[in-house]
């Protein structure tokens, strides 16, 4: 039986512009996926999304759904509208934790993204707001059987609602020469820890744990987790000063006042001096190693 197209003519103004749209990609799955049950889900959700539009309302609701063993790491999501495109009318999300650092091989998500199309409608995000793999969209009865696939290999389900959620790790010393701690150590003390508080949710509201490797915080544990951790320096810091003098004089004659705009006022502490000499001086006591010199002259 040929699946059903929506007429979208409001989703389709999102396709126009130079980035690349979430329509699109919703689109390559309904026309070229080789799976039938694939197109027919995802022109579904289409038609439902393009209602929302038009009616400017939201048709999802809440429920209870979940594995066995597990208070949480499923958002259900039920459409009001399903009678009218019923082949999304269930279209639940599964949070899956990711590796410490997220560091992925090609084998891994060839193997999650397999088994998600097998029980799945194929949409994933990588990663969403908690840092967790978001699988977005399948029933209640295929929850169960993608959870226990990809958990034969390996996976486990990340935190929803009041638990403490998905710990997670900027990419750590394996990739950064700026890392002051043992980033993806620290996340495994704190997932094999806090397990039982990811999947059982028992707190009053959400509790979110981020660890970041050195003060630059890429993983933005300041901004997005109720701890953060952020790695950094014991010792005094050491300064190559050849290198220093290296920085200024690829500035050409202005290198020595482009580093005092750029680096040295900018401390916020007012803990550098360059010198006459064009040597730095650092005032350590009163550096809060905010990391700004380190990455204008990462060398030096």
């Amino acid at each position: 039986m040929a699946k059903k197209i929506y007429e979208t003519p409001m989703l389709d103004e999102l396709e126009n512009g130079p980035w690349p749209s979430f329509i699109s990609g919703i689109k390559k799955l309904r026309d070229e996926h080789p799976d039938e049950r694939i197109q027919d889900v995802t022109s579904s959700l289409l038609g439902q999304l393009e209602h929302s539009y038009e009616t400017r309302k939201g048709y999802w609701k809440g429920g209870t759904v979940s594995v066995f063993g597990y208070g949480g790491g499923i958002i259900p999501r039920f459409s009001e509208v399903g009678s009218a495109f019923p082949e999304s009318k269930e279209f639940h999300t599964i949070r899956v934790q990711p590796p410490a650092g997220n560091h992925y091989t090609t084998a891994m998500l060839r193997q999650l993204g397999d088994s998600w199309e097998k029980w799945g409608s194929g949409l994933q995000t990588f990663h969403g707001q908690t840092g967790n793999i978001m699988f977005i969209g399948t029933t209640t009865e295929n929850t169960q059987h993608f959870f226990d696939e990809i958990n034969d290999y390996g996976w486990d389900l990340g935190g929803a609602g009041p638990c403490v959620r998905t710990a997670m790790s900027c990419v750590g010393a394996s990739r950064c020469e700026m890392s002051c701690a043992n980033e993806h150590g620290i996340h495994r003390h704190l997932v094999n820890n806090f397990t039982d508080d990811v999947h059982r949710p028992a707190l009053p509201y959400k509790f979110k744990f981020k660890v970041s490797g050195c003060p630059n915080d890429c993983q933005n544990a300041i901004e997005r987790a109720d701890m953060a951790i952020i790695g950094t320096w014991r010792d005094d810091m050491k300064v190559d000063q050849e290198e220093v003098k290296n920085y200024i004089n690829a500035k050409g004659e202005n290198g020595r006042q482009y580093y005092i705009d750029n680096m040295v006022s900018r401390c916020p502490t007012n803990a550098l001096c360059l010198n006459d000499d064009d040597t730095l001086t650092v005032d350590n006591r009163n550096c809060v190693r905010c990391m700004h010199c380190l990455n204008v002259m990462p060398k030096a």
